[in-house]
């Protein structure tokens, strides 16, 4: 397997000169691999490469910017025409929006709208949210009502206040009070990806006001299986945390449980080897209990402090009075 950054090379850069040499017929394309294969590229990470690509094709763009949105949407068509997928290489015509747009709120609306249905613009967004909060709050609403999936996937994955790699936004992270219209809109949503989207917003929301998201699952609870399977995964953070509200939710207790017989069968795990354990579920309830079993193991970093890693072992039906041995094996790489 390759290295991320390899997705941006000579081969590509080939093939994507050859598709704008279609779009623009006084494109050079011996002169933007020679830019893009640049002698600072090689030593470049994958973070660097795409801003790079990014730079190189602004200089080959119209430089009148709501033109040049306009032959990205030119190239989004050729690649389309080329069969050729929205793949991770081409984030760099996302970036172009928020690099190159963000004076031109309207212009880049739209093309954020039509660029996301190729390659998603969750990361290009997040600028346009800063600057422009308001706005692109009712943006993104209206977004969340648009007939294309990607579209309104991005307008709940867009203002996740705990997007993982993007640039924060504060102001969502102190009150996601604008993201819950979103969420509402799209609790039922056909796709699957926007479900997800919509799962993963609710548990950032949780790390930091856990009690609005326990209000949303009681409101939703029952509305659906899909919307149930929103609440459970939306709610993964509060349950490894054991929150009782949420136990309570899902039917989880630890009335008359007891755990036994827990034995540590490698008492001294060396670099490269599993931690193998082994321990007893007691279940003294007289019905069927619904028992969601994890376990945490406090990790030695390099300055000398732990730091805490949740695992799920099962949650599943246990038989009335019973008792169930658990054996559980922790990979090294965890």
């Amino acid at each position: 397997m390759g290295l991320i950054k390899d997705i941006y090379s000579s081969t590509f850069y080939n093939r994507f000169a050859a598709t704008l040499k279609k779009v623009k017929p006084s494109f050079r394309p011996e002169l933007f691999i020679k830019q893009a294969m640049s002698p600072a590229f090689r030593k470049m990470e994958w973070k660097e490469r795409m801003n790079h690509t990014t730079t190189v094709l602004h200089d080959f763009l119209d430089k009148n910017y709501p033109a040049a949105i306009k032959e990205i949407g030119q190239i989004i068509g050729q690649l389309r025409s080329d069969g050729v997928p929205g793949g991770l290489e081409h984030i760099f015509l996302a970036d172009y929006i928020s690099r190159y747009g963000l004076d031109d709120f309207r212009s880049s609306v739209k093309a954020l709208e039509l660029v996301t249905q190729y390659i998603s613009c969750e990361f290009a967004v997040r600028p346009f949210l800063i600057r422009y909060p308001e706005k692109m709050y009712a943006q993104m609403l209206k977004w969340s009502q648009h007939k294309s999936a990607a579209v309104r996937r991005l307008s709940t994955e867009g203002i996740r206040p705990r997007l993982p790699w993007a640039i924060a936004v504060p102001a969502l992270k102190a009150d996601p009070t604008p993201v819950l219209p979103i969420l509402e809109n799209l609790k039922q949503d056909p796709s699957d990806n926007v479900r997800r989207s919509v799962a993963n917003n609710l548990n950032d929301i949780a790390k930091d006001h856990p009690l609005i998201v326990l209000k949303i699952a009681a409101r939703w609870k029952g509305i659906s299986p899909e919307t149930d399977a929103i609440i459970k995964h939306g709610s993964r953070t509060l349950l490894k945390q054991g929150h009782t509200e949420i136990l309570d939710h899902f039917g989880l207790s630890s009335k008359k449980l007891d755990v036994g017989k827990f034995t540590i069968i490698t008492q001294n795990v060396s670099i490269g080897q599993d931690l193998l354990f082994t321990f007893d579920i007691i279940n003294h309830n007289t019905k069927p209990s619904v028992i969601r079993i994890e376990y945490a193991i406090w990790y030695l970093r390099s300055n000398q402090t732990l730091s805490k890693k949740v695992f799920k072992i099962a949650e599943k039906t246990f038989p009335p009075n019973s008792t169930t041995t658990i054996t559980r094996k922790n990979p090294s790489a965890c």
